[in-house]
């Protein structure tokens, strides 16, 4: 059976747009998806295939939160197999022996404009560094991403489309609960 992955934006945090786990799983079935496996309480579903194009899923997903929850929830939806592939072209695979220091910032689509991140120096951040790579940017950041002065220009930086950011240990970890 193949899967899909729902990754959605802005959910549990400081305790704002509340979106329990018991919820997620809940909804998802009103919405007639099966096989659901919810990964932690920041919005990462694991389904089956419903046999649509991820970005339909996340259309349908998004309508279907916002009208349960009264607020938009932005959803990025990726294949079993477009995980894989983004897991694979990391840029940086020294960092997956530490992955605390290494995100990936999913983005609905390519951007359209990269303007603010091809102004950033690199050099004026390091050891941070990162790279788009289709609709994913690759973060690494060896002190912590708490520290990072990059991490907050590029998940602010002005793409023209919805992203969310997951650090590595959760996107090997979806990898693997759509594997199961």
């Amino acid at each position: 059976m193949a899967f899909q992955i729902a990754l959605l934006r802005g959910i549990n945090v400081g305790g704002n747009r509340k979106f329990p786990m018991a919820r997620q799983r809940e909804l998802m079935a009103e919405l007639g998806f099966r096989g659901v496996t919810v990964h932690l309480q920041t919005g990462n579903i694991v389904f089956a295939d419903p046999g649509t194009p991820p970005e339909r899923t996340a259309r349908t997903l998004e309508d279907g939160f916002a009208a349960d929850l009264g607020f938009p929830v932005p959803v990025m939806v990726r294949t079993r197999d477009e995980l894989a592939a983004a897991i694979e072209a990391n840029p940086y695979p020294e960092a997956a022996a530490e992955p605390k220091t290494l995100h990936v910032v999913f983005l609905t689509d390519m951007p359209t404009d990269t303007a603010a991140l091809d102004a950033l120096d690199p050099a004026a951040y390091a050891p941070d560094e990162f790279r788009l790579i289709g609709r994913e940017i690759f973060l690494r950041c060896p002190d912590g991403i708490g520290r990072s002065k990059l991490a907050a220009k590029v998940t602010n930086a002005r793409l023209g489309v919805p992203a969310t950011a997951r650090n590595w240990n959760t996107v090997t970890k979806l990898l693997a609960l759509a594997d199961a």
